[in-house]
């Protein structure tokens, strides 16, 4: 069995994306690592070359961000990069350049793409999610955070990055894919407020290239990190390939996690989840086959 790893990046120095400690997350599980880079302002090239593993296979592109607006230049890099995997290969595994597998799961995702790579039925694999905010300390735990993504899919190119490249889809038709016992670690909300600033920037030029930056106000483009619905403590580890960046964190955050900011829909919603395990009335770009 042979699994290609994918991922795009951009920019990775100066918005401070942890896209190292995504890749070699999920080195040990791919035969190969593609790598596309956008056309960056900074030395992200050299980032990657410095993992030096021979897995890593460096392409490069340009964003075309009037063609494809409000975020749709993800999906269209995205499927760059997948396209640009072995055809050899089963299954192809995405990671974004703010996102991590802990060591503890790659056993069991092994497994998975062991057990199902004959079964054709199968498109992908669907993992758990969770959501850091502020510091490696807390995480999100209302519906605001989606719960599950498929970031395996098999290895058949008429499979393509949706919208902005959250998940994927046949044509129209949504993925049958097997639930994993296994989470990926989104960081993309753990910065000091200085580098939440320079993201909301970037954030901002990929979603809104048809518009002035300059219309946005300071207030627009920074960050409060006390303005969230629902937060719990993290009490377990993180992945092995982060203990060097969370040791390394230079700014402090202690957040309120006491209250609860719902309206009263959202706050039914949210403690009918917590006491059933049931996340009513949500969008699902899969379909779960038993």
């Amino acid at each position: 069995m042979k699994i290609s790893g994918f991922t795009i990046i951009k920019n990775a120095l100066l918005n401070d994306y942890p896209i190292v400690e995504a890749i070699t997350s999920i080195l040990p599980l791919v035969d190969e690592m593609i790598v596309l880079i956008g056309d960056s302002k900074d030395d992200t090239e050299q980032l990657i070359r410095n993992i030096q593993s021979p897995k890593i296979k460096i392409h490069h592109s340009v964003w075309d961000t009037v063609t494809y607006t409000s975020g749709t230049v993800l999906a269209a890099e995205t499927n760059k990069a997948f396209n640009l995997t072995d055809p050899e290969s089963e299954w192809a595994f995405y990671i974004q350049g703010d996102e991590a597998v802990h060591e503890k799961y790659h056993a069991i995702i092994q497994q998975a793409c062991a057990q199902y790579k004959d079964d054709k039925k199968v498109e992908g694999l669907l993992f758990n999610y969770l959501h850091f905010y502020g510091t490696y300390d807390y995480v999100g735990d209302s519906r605001k955070w989606y719960d599950k993504e498929v970031r395996i899919i098999r290895n058949d190119k008429k499979i393509r990055s949706y919208r902005d490249a959250q998940g994927f889809r046949v044509g129209a038709r949504k993925l049958q894919v097997k639930q994993l016992d296994a989470y990926i670690y989104h960081y993309g909300w753990v910065k000091s407020a200085e580098t939440m600033m320079a993201k909301n920037t970037h954030v901002a030029e990929v979603w809104h290239k048809d518009e002035s930056l300059a219309k946005y106000k300071l207030s627009d483009l920074s960050h409060n990190f006390g303005h969230f619905d629902s937060l719990k403590l993290f009490k377990l580890t993180h992945p092995a390939v982060y203990q060097k960046r969370i040791l390394e964190k230079n700014w402090h955050l202690e957040l309120d996690i006491s209250k609860k900011h719902f309206s009263l829909k959202n706050r039914l919603l949210y403690y009918v989840e917590k006491w059933t395990g049931v996340r009513l009335f949500n969008f699902k770009s899969y379909k779960i086959i038993r």
